[in-house]
């Protein structure tokens, strides 16, 4: 069934006439053009825009400082990723609307099921209607894109409760080519006299131009989270960034004691982002929803293997979709602070990532070869740490200088062979062994090889992780009850 989801602000925000908000729009483009001193043929197609999302009267010159740009490829771009914050009702991470429409009094532009169904799977990202009803956003942007581009549907997310590097993923998950433009909706500082408000937007501004996220703070940007998301994967693409206009509602139709301020910014360029960093956004996007839930499955394992000699049996329908994908894992126990008491894990993913961890959490406590099995009354001294891997990429080497010329210390584990004998180091090993020369020694020694071997059959592969660890076994919440059996 078609559902549509009604414009919320039209005659407050905006006009509901469509004919004075086709023309209100118009003006805007207009007064943009004469500013801009061309057509905007000649303009770079945007990747990305950030927008500001008040009334017209407030922030429609400088949101039409950003849209202008987009005349000139009206036709190219046929899908459009929408993100704002939350004002109206709270959330955690991104929110999808159900609605198949959302309306505005120009028309109706339809939601793209492709790519919604792309992302309704990530951890981070869920629909709830709600959220979205009243938004205004969202809402604000939408008549200048209709407006302007000639056909195209949309991918509407509110953000809430998140971090960049979630937004990140998500992100990354839609980039697309030419045909699929971003607009982050964001207002910058909020009720400072004027020129308090033109000191806070000005360091926001060289923040935003530098990719500088560090220095984006609450009061800078309402918009900051998904914000700061656009500029994690911009800073790592190598996009370029211009500023396109930045005023305040005094300097547009209000007065000048309490003002809010406004800034339009327009992305391009950039390339691909290597295979690591998109593991990395995704990962992390795992850990920081499911992370307890691991680390107390992880801890449930072993517990089960104390009483039962064997691992936690799993309802995978139960967990949600991201902990149901294959995935690699590392389970290390240590105790007293540090000691190694057992490690075991997974080069590559062969099963989902639930059951990966769960697995090798009882192994490493009962099966690591290096040990003895693992005793009820060790429980207490033990501190869990969980590695998801990236796929392992081969390295392509000359000899053992080249090897260690490449090596990323604590980023990069390793992985060798030789002579029949293969070896693993996790990138918390460089935590002991700092020193290149050191780490590959052991890792030698660690495969059975004398730490000085090389040979014409010496392969080695590198990967990154992500990692999460408890101090002890019922240190994280029990979210895992629900879920094990």
């Amino acid at each position: 069934m078609e559902t549509v989801r009604a414009a919320a602000v039209a005659g407050t925000f905006y006009p509901d006439d469509p004919v004075i908000l086709r023309q209100t729009i118009k003006d805007f483009l207009t007064k943009a053009q004469s500013v801009q001193g061309n057509n905007g043929s000649s303009l770079e197609p945007p990747k990305a825009l950030i927008v500001p999302h008040a009334g017209y009267v407030y922030s429609g010159p400088v949101a039409a400082s950003a849209y202008y740009r987009l005349l000139a490829h009206r036709h190219t771009i046929t899908r459009v990723v929408l993100l704002g914050p939350c004002h109206r009702v709270p959330i955690g991470g991104l929110a999808l609307s159900s609605a198949t429409y959302f309306e505005t009094p120009l028309g109706r532009i339809k939601l793209d099921e492709g790519l919604r169904e792309k992302v309704e799977k990530m951890p981070q990202v869920f629909t709830f209607d709600p959220t979205h009803q009243d938004e205004h956003s969202l809402e604000v942007h939408l008549p200048f894109l209709q407006s302007i581009l000639a056909d195209f549907t949309l991918l509407p997310l509110v953000v809430g409760q998140a971090s960049p590097t979630e937004v990140a993923d998500v992100l990354e998950a839609v980039w697309g080519g030419p045909e699929t433009l971003i607009v982050i909706s964001t207002d910058l500082s909020h009720y400072l006299d004027y020129n308090a408000c033109q000191s806070l937007d000005n360091r926001t501004v060289q923040a935003i131009e530098n990719f500088d996220t560090a220095h984006i703070d609450n009061n800078q940007a309402c918009g900051r989270v998904p914000l700061k998301g656009l500029l994690e994967i911009a800073k790592m693409r190598h996009m370029d960034i211009i500023t396109l206009d930045v005023r305040n509602s005094g300097d547009t139709a209000g007065s000048k004691d309490r003002v809010v301020g406004y800034g339009a910014w327009a992305l391009s360029g950039g390339h691909q982002i290597s295979d690591y960093d998109a593991f990395a956004f995704r990962t992390k996007a795992i850990l920081n929803r499911h992370g307890a839930t691991l680390l107390q499955l992880a801890a449930a394992s072993i517990k089960r293997g104390l009483t039962h000699h064997e691992p936690v049996k799993l309802d995978l329908e139960s967990f949600p979709a991201s902990l149901k994908e294959p995935g690699a894992s590392f389970v290390t126990l240590e105790k007293n602070g540090g000691n190694l008491r057992g490690c075991i894990g997974s080069l590559q993913a062969h099963a989902p990532l639930a059951k990966d961890i769960a697995d090798n959490a009882y192994k490493a406590a009962f099966q690591d070869p290096r040990f003895h099995p693992l005793s009820a009354d060790e429980l207490k001294d033990l501190s869990l740490h969980i590695s998801i891997l990236s796929p392992a990429f081969p390295m392509e080497i000359q000899n053992e200088a080249d090897l260690l010329e490449q090596l990323r210390p604590n980023i990069d584990g390793l992985i060798i062979q030789a002579a029949g004998k293969r070896a693993l180091f996790l990138p918390s090993v460089w935590e002991k062994l700092p020193d290149k020369k050191q780490f590959l020694t052991h890792l030698k020694m660690k495969a059975g090889l004398p730490g000085n071997h090389w040979s014409d059959d010496f392969t080695a592969s590198h990967f990154i992780t992500e990692s999460i660890h408890s101090e002890s076994l019922d240190a994280p919440e029990k979210l895992w009850q629900d879920n094990v059996k």
